[in-house]
């Protein structure tokens, strides 16, 4: 029943002028501070981790003394322990025939012990300068060290020579290790030495107002009398030799722990530590020779005050490994959770790179072998499907708000060189006239079905059950086909066991930067990888850009389901688990306009992404059935979840290692392992043009592809496997179309020439122009072209449900590969 025309009244410019104004946003939308946000952490993780792995081959740093004017003269010469609290000036010593051991730059897993154990054995003790981000990493190993009665002492975070950074890192390298001690021993610790120091008669003025400053704090600066340089590793005896205080002197004496292989400094304190006890020395910490020290300073003190009139002080031990504060423990507890998050993250990175390289060798070699194979075997004079079909086709165009693009559609598909075709434009709701338009063109082998707005599936499905032949062919309401399209995308038909064909598509607006890119990865993630797919006999997806689909096939799996957003993907992995050959057809190619700018391409990946994900889910169950189903479960599935979604979404490794080497590693192994992943990348890429008979000229931007465009598919992936395992529920985002037109540069024209449409065969097309039929109508120009139409729907066919009721796939959907062109690495 027809309805009257109305007209709506028109609201003032005012009112229209400030509904077009978009309101400011000053706060940031959820998702796009939650990518922020992990980005800040990310970075942060990264910069820690940098920070804490600075690297040193040895403990002595060659440097010239600088001026010594403002170093005191009781401290130039003197003792090795320096007292600056308090504003004193004054060095201390060791008592007579006494040794404190001192070694720098532990903890280590490897040779800690071992001198831990050497000093066991010998029932001595020594004093342990830390370095911070060990104690974080080996927490445990302190531990040990102060269970067994040794001392610790500060020997800065990460090993830096203080001289040369800013005064409130040094105070951060002290603190931090100071907080990480306490963390690991509940102790904390009043010694500290300076990475690259030796002897106070080097102290020059830079250094003195460093002590000074340590002093302030608290701490007593501890330098060494004798250097056994055994970081140097000159063998063992050397090291007894360069260990042996001066004269029978009294003497702190310096190795190391850490910083490189430490089997001579083991072997060669079995030795020292006898040889020295046999000469009368005894052996203990810093803290516990000052207090030795302490001890016969206040047996003077006693024997004078006896006969004195006027007592002195008596000076109170120095306290060893005293028990740190709370806030210290908490403080370091932090810190070591970052630096162990830190280690497990560029572990993490180091880790997926070589899964990556792996698997991007792999597949490039699976590619080369596989898909050469079915290049070679298609390009033979005597290869063939089989007789000439020239059955009836059916071309179904779901359309929805596809104005700029739908009349160059659909003459391209009427006016192809098959003999019988029919194009029925399903109208999917529109309201911009799309309908109006394909009417308008009044192509005699055309028609329009409106229907209300229901989704792609549910057009297709109209368009399928009005269709009158047996083979399907689906197209995109922006996709424009060649004049052969048609003929050559049913030809595979010829094979009865074909139940569904992908066809070729091509990228028409390739002259802009972001489509350009597109191209890039439709030649080589859509039309290399279906060559792959078709050998191994698990095709995953007939594009619906350009596809054809046996009747027979399409009834078996009940049709075209919504139950995913990638409607293409569901209902070809249901054609493959019935057990027909789904191939593709290089001939056969429709030019469709990719989207031209990042936030498009990004909406469309992600429904993409998220939908290839529903769909695997929801065949997941084919990975224990048995026969066709099975084999498509056991093969196409894992290699699907395997290149499609694993490898790039483990890809930004190469990225994110790339920046961190060219920051904090070495330059050149960093670039030569990107330069050699991006050969790999090109080499794979030239294949697949040359398959496709491309030019060569576009891979000129996949180094820059790397920048920008990949970075974005990252993003799409993590947010599509996000809102699968939160069981979010993703709506279908229209893209904005310009319409393609053709070009006049050297590569192949975007749109090919529109034929004139050929006359409708008889009995193709069905006596019906809408659903429900309104030819006996007259047709009334309302707001919405669908408006009063469609109360009712054909029968449509439905796949049978693969998932119960409480296991809808929009909802903890897992990654899976995609409908999408997948990006390698």
């Amino acid at each position: 029943m027809s309805s009257p025309e109305t007209t709506a009244p028109v609201p003032p410019p005012s009112v229209v002028k400030a509904a077009a104004r978009k309101p400011l946003r000053l706060i940031p939308r959820p998702r796009a501070a939650l990518a922020v946000l992990l980005l800040v952490l990310f970075v942060g993780v990264l910069i820690v981790q940098a920070y804490i792995n600075s690297e040193f081959t040895s403990d002595h740093l060659d440097s010239e003394v600088g001026d010594q004017s403002e170093v005191p003269g009781a401290i130039r010469g003197g003792g090795p322990v320096l007292n600056a609290t308090g504003g004193q000036q004054s060095t201390s010593r060791m008592p007579p025939m006494t040794i404190a051991l001192t070694f720098d730059d532990g903890p280590d897993p490897t040779w800690t012990p071992q001198i831990l154990k050497v000093l066991r054995e010998n029932h001595v003790v020594g004093t342990f300068f830390v370095i911070g981000s060990e104690v974080a990493r080996h927490p445990k190993l302190v531990k040990q060290l102060t269970d067994a009665g040794n001392e610790l002492g500060v020997h800065t975070f990460t090993h830096p020579n203080l001289q040369r950074i800013a005064p409130w890192r040094r105070t951060l390298e002290i603190n931090e290790t100071q907080n990480v001690i306490a963390r690991a021993t509940g102790v904390r610790t009043n010694l500290v030495r300076f990475p690259y120091s030796s002897k106070t008669e080097a102290i020059d003025d830079t250094n003195w107002k460093m002590v000074e400053d340590v002093g302030r704090q608290g701490y007593l600066m501890v330098v060494n009398d004798v250097d056994s340089e055994d970081w140097q590793r000159p063998g063992v005896p050397q090291i007894l030799r360069n260990a042996m205080p001066f004269h029978d002197s009294p003497a702190i004496v310096l190795f190391h722990d850490s910083g490189g292989n430490r089997a001579e400094t083991v072997a060669a304190l079995r030795r020292y530590i006898p040889m020295m006890q046999s000469r009368g020395y005894r052996f203990t910490t810093v803290t516990g020779g000052l207090n030795r020290g302490i001890d016969l300073h206040n047996q003077q003190i006693a024997e004078q005050n006896r006969t004195a009139k006027v007592k002195a002080p008596v000076v109170p031990p120095l306290p060893e490994n005293p028990r740190a504060e709370p806030g210290a423990v908490w403080r370091g507890a932090a810190v070591i959770g970052t630096v162990r998050v830190a280690d497990w993250l560029v572990w993490a990175v180091a880790g997926m790179f070589l899964i990556v390289g792996a698997l991007t060798i792999g597949r490039t070699a699976l590619l080369l072998l596989l898909a050469t194979r079915h290049a070679r075997q298609r390009r033979r004079k005597t290869w063939s499907w089989g007789p000439p079909v020239t059955e009836p086709v059916s071309v179904i165009v779901p359309a929805y708000n596809e104005k700029e693009g739908i009349e160059a559609a659909v003459q391209s598909l009427a006016g192809g060189d098959y003999p019988a075709i029919e194009v029925v434009v399903v109208d999917d709701g529109s309201t911009d006239g799309t309908a109006a338009l394909v009417e308008a063109l009044a192509l005699p082998n055309v028609r329009v079905v409106r229907v209300p707005n229901g989704g792609k599936s549910n057009a297709l499905n109209t368009g399928v059950a009005l269709a009158r032949s047996d083979l399907i062919v689906t197209v995109d309401g922006d996709t424009i086909f060649e004049k052969d399209s048609i003929r050559m995308l049913v030809q595979p038909f010829a094979d009865p066991r074909v139940g569904a064909v992908a066809g070729n598509v091509k990228v028409g607006n390739r002259q802009k930067m972001v489509a350009a890119w597109q191209h890039i990865e439709y030649v080589i993630g859509f039309n290399l990888d279906r060559r792959l797919y078709e050998v191994l006999g698990c095709m995953p997806t007939v594009p619906g850009a350009i596809g054809a689909f046996r009747r027979e096939a399409l009834d078996q799996v009940g049709g075209i389901s919504d139950e995913t957003l990638a409607e293409d993907t569901d209902v070809t992995m249901a054609i493959c688990r019935e057990g027909w050959k789904v191939v593709y057809e290089e001939r056969a190619k429709a030019w469709t306009e990719a989207p031209a700018t990042l936030e498009q391409l990004y909406k469309q990946r992600y429904r993409w992404s998220y939908g290839t994900m529903q769909a695997m889910w929801k065949h997941r169950r084919s990975l224990f059935d048995k026969g066709p189903s099975g084999r498509f479960g056991r093969v196409g599935l894992p290699f699907l979840a395997l290149f499609g979604i694993g490898l790039p979404m483990l890809a930004p490794a190469v990225d994110v290692l790339l920046v961190y080497g060219l920051a904090f590693w070495e330059l050149k192994e960093t670039v030569i392992a990107w330069l050699g992943m991006l050969a790999l990348q090109l080499f794979a890429a030239a294949v697949a043009f040359r398959f496709d008979r491309e030019s060569l000229r576009p891979l000129w931007r996949l180094p820059l592809q790397q920048f920008a465009y990949r970075q974005l598919m990252y993003l799409v992936l993590l947010q599509s496997a996000t809102t699968a395992l939160t069981g979010g529920r993703l709506r279908w985002h229209k893209l904005h179309r310009a319409g393609l037109t053709p070009r006049t540069v050297e590569d192949p024209p975007a749109v090919p020439p529109v034929a004139a449409p050929r006359a409708l065969s008889p009995g193709i097309a069905p006596a019906i122009d809408s659903w429900p039929p309104t030819r006996d109508q007259v047709r009334v120009t309302v707001q919405h072209p669908a408006a009063g139409r469609a109360s009712a729907r054909p029968a449509v066919p439905t796949q049978p449900r693969f998932l119960d009721d409480d296991d809808l796939p929009s909802a903890g959907s897992p990654p899976a590969g995609g409908s999408g062109p997948a990006y390698t690495g």
